[in-house]
């Protein structure tokens, strides 16, 4: 398990945005819903990007990645935009996502090896069999003191 806090994510997506910067400029984004949405706010905001679109991809549940459902496509090839997603796994749902705008720059914030190939530009790599707990799949909860678990 690879937990990631929201100020992690946030450094992470600026680091992201850092070396997108050099490679524009860009027409746009397109996030993968769901994952993506929130770093690709994150980097349109760095990058100063205002026309946002979504591809939309149904995958995993919350403990494992199943068979990909198409729910919303684009109308572009890609050409000159950004595609964003959180983490490229298996790399799958990435050549779905690749083969609908070919023409796009595609990013994630975390890459798997398998998932690798399929991407441009990441930040962070981890192990094939890291699960990566994203901020908006956790909530905080008080811990009891070692005292008081010892006791």
């Amino acid at each position: 398990m690879f937990p990631v806090s929201w100020e992690q994510l946030h450094r992470d997506c600026r680091a992201l945005s850092w070396r997108l910067v050099e490679k524009g400029p860009w027409k746009g984004i397109v996030a993968i819903t769901r994952g993506g949405m929130v770093p690709a706010a994150i980097i349109a905001r760095e990058l100063d990007i205002h026309l946002i679109d979504t591809i939309c991809l149904s995958s995993y549940d919350w403990q494992s990645q199943g068979s990909a459902t198409i729910l919303k496509q684009v109308e572009n090839n890609g050409e000159g935009w950004l595609l964003i997603d959180d983490l490229v796994d298996t790399g799958k749902t990435a050549q779905i996502a690749r083969d609908m705008v070919p023409g796009a720059h595609f990013a994630t914030v975390y890459a798997k090896p398998e998932g690798r190939p399929k991407v441009d530009t990441f930040i962070t790599e981890v192990s094939q069999d890291t699960w990566i707990l994203f901020p908006w799949d956790a909530e905080p909860q008080p811990v009891q003191p070692i005292i008081q678990v010892n006791s």
